[in-house]
């Protein structure tokens, strides 16, 4: 396949989760800074529309069929980013789910456990791996994972917080886990030029927690947006908000 031109200073980008919410928009704030976004969903009509609707901005997106449950999808994902640029400067893994049968210790179902871990977490960490290899091609590669407060052991231990009363052992271990997954591919990676990060985007009003958010989907994009375009000397290995570092 012919490599497609582009700019020495146009970054390629791929964004999990893409065709809707928090990553629709980090899809078409990244777009209008002037990456190319590869918009991954796992499902094929909702993501071509997806990316349709960025392309009438003038956003240069393509769909990239990836569900981040299915390895497979990953890997073919990595294979069609090689064959059209090379390399990957950019990856959100922002692809995500709050299972309904969650809830607290005592009662939330195992199963619900089960599969809000293996999307939130091991899915995140699947494609990562895929990834990998074109990232380290990249001059300036960033890894952004979209995290949440909730997923903060210290949020959690304190009882008088916002988060005192929203208990999903799901998904705070997932996201948890997520941030783990940060802070040990950091380390990892300290001798190179890619900077990991999580992002908290707050509470955004989308699909997952049905609209109930009262920050909006471009609020909720940015941290995840500026953590993707950190300049050279930006911080690595960290948990952050629109209000600065989050702890752990």
């Amino acid at each position: 396949m012919e490599k497609s031109m582009r700019n020495a200073n146009n970054r390629i980008a791929l964004v999990t989760g893409a065709n809707k919410g928090i990553g629709f928009e980090i899809a078409r704030q990244l777009g209008r800074t002037g990456c190319t976004v590869m918009l991954g969903a796992r499902n094929p009509e909702l993501g071509r529309k997806a990316a349709a609707e960025l392309s009438e901005e003038k956003i240069d997106v393509r769909f990239v069929e990836l569900d981040v449950e299915r390895g497979g999808t990953a890997q073919d994902a990595a294979a069609t980013l090689a064959s059209e640029f090379e390399q990957l400067d950019i990856l959100v893994n922002n692809a995500g789910i709050a299972d309904r049968s969650d809830g607290p210790p005592s009662t939330t179902k195992v199963e619900a456990v089960e599969r809000t871990l293996r999307t939130n977490f091991l899915g995140a960490l699947t494609v990562t791996q895929a990834m990998l290899p074109l990232l380290r091609k990249s001059s300036a590669g960033r890894i952004v994972n979209v995290s949440s407060g909730l997923g903060s052991l210290s949020h959690n231990a304190e009882w008088e917080s916002e988060f005192a009363n929203v208990k999903y052992l799901g998904y705070s271990a997932s996201k948890a886990a997520l941030n783990m997954l940060t802070v040990q591919l950091a380390f990892e990676l300290r001798e190179t030029r890619i900077k990991v990060n999580s992002a908290d985007p707050g509470f955004t009003a989308t699909d997952l927690n049905q609209r109930r958010g009262h920050q909006t989907v471009e609020q909720g994009a940015a941290e995840a947006v500026r953590l993707a375009l950190l300049p050279e000397d930006g911080p690595t290995g960290g948990f952050f908000s629109s209000a600065g570092r989050n702890p752990w």
